[in-house]
């Protein structure tokens, strides 16, 4: 009679398995991967690594790992992704939340804010943890997708804000009234061009969240034609950008008269967000 496998085998079979279809972190995948089978946090898992493994549950890890060695991301795989310290829902329909972002929520969160407009929202990750950090604002979250949508209301929801948070199916400011204190936005920005070129886990995530299919600055055209219209006096608009991109979103943002314009820099010295603030008094308001 053959012993049943134990954890420890499974997961040294799957990470052969990563490692022999030249995925980076296969290990780690691994791991991650078989705690969410077994439904244990990761930090237990050397705990029951001589323990049997059920064939049901191996079957189960054998089908992450195909689904990994097939280039869907982990996030995916275990349908959530860690932002800012909270889990996320995430899904093939909204683009994952990634570490570099969190440098535009500390931008954000450099200064105190009632309202605030998330532009693409996607997952709502953005737009969920300024109000969940700032919790006397509310906001506003758009998206071009009805699916991303969804996912961003079943965050919110997971996370005690729907009373809070609107969302709301529009193309840029289409739609939009009013004015905010904060605009916000993490628009597609890869060039057509750049996209043969991505890892090949970004085939998984929406393509419309990734690319404007031109030069990778459509989105920050529109965006900057609308601001002055949306933003409240001296309110601030940041927006992610490529790490090529700085100067020519700065120029974007001034020539509609924003003030105070700003390129901010990632953990690595990548230029990663752009900061802008509208004048004040606002423009309709001269002369009153």
């Amino acid at each position: 009679m053959t012993a049943p496998s134990t954890v420890q085998a499974a997961l040294v079979a799957g990470t052969k398995r990563l490692a022999e279809a030249g995925i980076d972190g296969g290990a780690r995948d691994a791991r991650l991967l078989m705690a969410h089978v077994l439904g244990f946090a990761p930090s237990r898992l050397t705990l029951v690594m001589p323990d049997a493994i059920s064939e049901a549950d191996e079957a189960a890890f054998a089908v992450a790992i195909n689904r990994r060695v097939n280039r869907e991301p982990v996030s995916h795989i275990l349908g959530h992704r860690e932002f800012y310290g909270r889990s996320f829902k995430v899904s093939s329909d909204v683009l994952d939340p990634r570490p570099e972002t969190e440098i535009l929520i500390a931008e954000a969160l450099a200064r105190p804010f009632n309202s605030v407009l998330d532009l693409g929202t996607g997952s709502g990750a953005i737009l969920l943890t300024l109000l969940a950090e700032q919790i006397l604002a509310k906001g506003l979250g758009t998206d071009l997708s009805e699916p991303a949508l969804k996912v961003a209301r079943e965050n919110a929801d997971a996370l005690g804000l729907t009373g809070r948070a609107r969302f709301q199916q529009a193309n840029w400011w289409d739609g939009i009234d009013g004015e905010f204190e904060l605009i916000v936005s993490n628009p597609p920005y890869i060039a057509l061009s750049e996209m043969p070129s991505l890892a090949p886990e970004l085939a998984h995530e929406p393509r419309m969240a990734l690319t404007d299919e031109a030069d990778g600055l459509t989105a920050y055209r529109a965006i900057a034609r609308g601001a002055r219209t949306h933003l409240a006096p001296r309110g601030r608009l940041i927006a992610e950008i490529g790490p090529t991109q700085g100067a020519a979103v700065s120029e974007l943002f001034l020539a509609q008269g924003l003030k105070g314009v700003r390129v901010i820099a990632d953990l690595d010295g990548r230029d990663r967000v752009v900061r802008a603030q509208a004048p004040n008094p606002h423009p309709r308001n001269r002369g009153k």
